[in-house]
């Protein structure tokens, strides 16, 4: 039985969930986390970055390692971008080739680029259209194929836009619709593939337990919705205005051009396969968001 686990990015707002998940599923968890930061105390920590020379991982053995840490696209230095999300993702690998059974990499929908209005799935062909996404791309290569290489299982799972109650959901959406101060490039006028981030996290462990290797999954809800659809159903249940927009100009010099070009390109997508081993909580995006609005009342953050 696989039980022995290493998780990446274990801090951040999808990994820290995959931790918590894990554990209470009964795995053996190794927290890779950076210095200054406060990772899941049931898990084993290991601290280091992937631009480290050299991570120490203490004779430690794995069955699978999951790969989640990376720059967003927030960030828009290309040379940063290529340091931690590249060259870290290769160094990671010389740490562990020799450790681990199975590496599952987490990636985003944007591989596949300008896909008009088809429903795609995954035999559609890659074809990123930002720098962000073709320096990830090159890393799923690499580690693709020296994974082969070295009689490693690999798989890799492709996010759409993961929504929950902390990250980008909460501080860019919730917040500033409560202020009323939130804008919507281009109108919102785009499709979108959204995955609450409860189906994020039991989607990748459900491609560890069926041993789904050498596969790419997409992981979104069933129900493909432009943004604007997604934002005004948000702001209703926060009984906030409907957001207005902003030009593209005005978006690009806030965010950067690469993050704005991934929020703006209209993708549908079809979640058949990844359905085919896991079934999702909340297969549509008003269920999720119902669940999460509730749960920030709850909490008293809204």
């Amino acid at each position: 039985m696989i039980k022995s686990i290493l998780v990446t990015g274990a801090t951040g707002f999808i990994g820290s969930r995959l931790v918590n998940s894990l554990i209470d599923k009964g795995y053996n968890v190794t927290s890779l986390i950076r210095k200054g930061k406060e990772g899941n105390s049931k898990s084993k920590i290991i601290y280091g970055d992937l631009t480290d020379e050299r991570i120490d991982f203490k004779d430690l053995k794995f069955d699978c390692v999951f790969h989640l840490a990376s720059h967003t696209p927030l960030e828009k230095n290309k040379k940063v971008l290529e340091k931690v999300n590249l060259e870290g993702t290769k160094k990671l690998f010389q740490e562990i080739k020799s450790i681990t059974k199975s590496i599952i990499y987490i990636s985003g929908l944007g591989v596949y680029g300008e896909t008009e209005e088809k429903i795609i799935d995954e035999n559609q062909q890659y074809d990123p259209n930002t720098n962000f996404v073709k320096i990830r791309l090159d890393a799923e290569k690499y580690l693709k194929e020296n994974s082969i290489q070295n009689k490693i299982d690999f798989a890799v799972v492709h996010f759409g836009d993961v929504y929950g109650p902390d990250g980008w959901f909460y501080d860019m959406l919730v917040k500033r619709l409560k202020k009323n101060t939130f804008r919507m490039p281009k109108g919102g006028d785009y499709y979108k593939g959204f995955v609450h981030v409860d189906d994020a996290v039991g989607s990748m462990i459900s491609v560890l337990e069926h041993k789904s290797f050498g596969e790419s999954f997409i992981v979104a809800d069933s129900m493909p919705i432009t943004f604007k659809e997604f934002s005004n159903f948000t702001a209703d249940q926060i009984n906030a205005k409907h957001p207005g927009s902003v030009p593209i100009f005005l978006a690009k010099a806030v965010l950067g051009g690469d993050l704005i070009k991934l929020l703006t390109t209209s993708m549908k997508v079809s979640n058949k396969k990844i359905s085919e081993i896991y079934e999702f909580k909340y297969p549509n995006y008003k269920d999720g968001i119902k669940q999460i609005i509730s749960e920030l009342k709850e909490k008293n953050r809204i």
